[in-house]
């Protein structure tokens, strides 16, 4: 059966289809708000809590210069997150695949 057969409305209707659109969408929203979160929390930082950001930590390294360089730590660990959740999603995903034939088989 070629893609070209198989009704997509039914695949879309189907509920497992939605069940995994739904927890998809959740969880990237969840990961984006998150990660939109703590790149902000640098500018408004630095804008807001001058203070904080300036105290010392080691020779010139300081509160700020840590903050923005993790950064890429959380970025890391969204990513890492992403993949191994991404796993269960995959998962969800073969299972519509190996039935979209019966799914969307059209009359």
């Amino acid at each position: 059966m070629t893609a070209a057969n198989i009704n997509w409305e039914a695949i879309n209707a189907d509920p497992r289809f939605q069940n995994l659109h739904k927890k998809k969408t959740r969880f990237l929203l969840m990961l984006m708000v998150i990660a939109i979160g703590y790149y902000f929390l640098l500018p408004i930082g630095a804008a807001y809590f001058t203070d904080i950001f300036k105290i010392k930590v080691a020779g010139p390294v300081n509160v700020g210069l840590l903050f923005a360089l993790s950064e890429f730590i959380v970025a890391w660990g969204v990513a890492f997150y992403y993949s191994v959740r991404a796993k269960q999603f995959d998962e969800m995903a073969q299972a519509l695949i190996r039935d979209a034939e019966k799914i969307g088989r059209q009359s």
